[in-house]
């Protein structure tokens, strides 16, 4: 993978773990609370056609990306409730590949996602905000990438993940000067 074809798919990078701190966890609790925001400050005044861009060559389009985001969240607000009320639960994976090729996400405005994306961020960030340092070390299973994750694991992920998907759009818009 070439160092272009590589900072396109990884904008900010891969996710990688950090050690359990205060101010790591008030930092992705921020980026959780203000995400749909900012993702939707991402495609403000971007037209159909913007829309239907690929973010990469190969890659899904931008109102895909809005849509994967609110499914993939959808699951980190059920994946999170696991976690807190159940002893190490295996969580169900899903093939996003798949969910984004369904009708819904070609046919639905992106403002139907956007406005999920409030929702869950709110219930969400509401949820785990004032979780102790013993509940953020409570353990789910994730079996399609066969580890055991910390919440607080899974927060970092969250965090990095609407970050990066965020990112792909301002650079798209970026190297198309929309």
């Amino acid at each position: 993978m070439s160092t272009v074809e590589r900072d396109l798919r990884y904008p900010i990078g891969k996710y990688e773990p950090k050690e359990f701190s205060e101010l790591q966890l008030k930092s992705w609790l921020n980026d959780i609370r203000f995400l749909p925001q900012l993702l939707e400050n991402s495609i403000l005044n971007l037209d159909e056609q913007q829309l239907l861009t690929p973010y990469r060559d190969g890659g899904w389009t931008v109102k895909q990306l809005v849509h994967h985001v609110a499914d993939s969240h959808s699951n980190a607000l059920i994946r999170f409730k696991l976690g807190l009320t159940e002893d190490n639960p295996t969580i169900k994976p899903y093939d996003e590949k798949a969910w984004a090729e369904l009708n819904d996400v070609h046919e639905l405005p992106i403002n139907i996602s956007l406005t999920m994306l409030h929702t869950i961020h709110a219930r969400m960030h509401s949820c785990i905000k004032n979780l102790s340092a013993a509940e953020w070390q409570r353990t789910l299973v994730h079996p399609e990438h066969n580890m055991q994750m910390t919440l607080y694991y899974l927060l970092g992920m969250y965090s990095w993940h609407g970050r990066h998907h965020t990112a792909h759009i301002t650079a798209l818009r970026e190297r198309m000067g929309w």
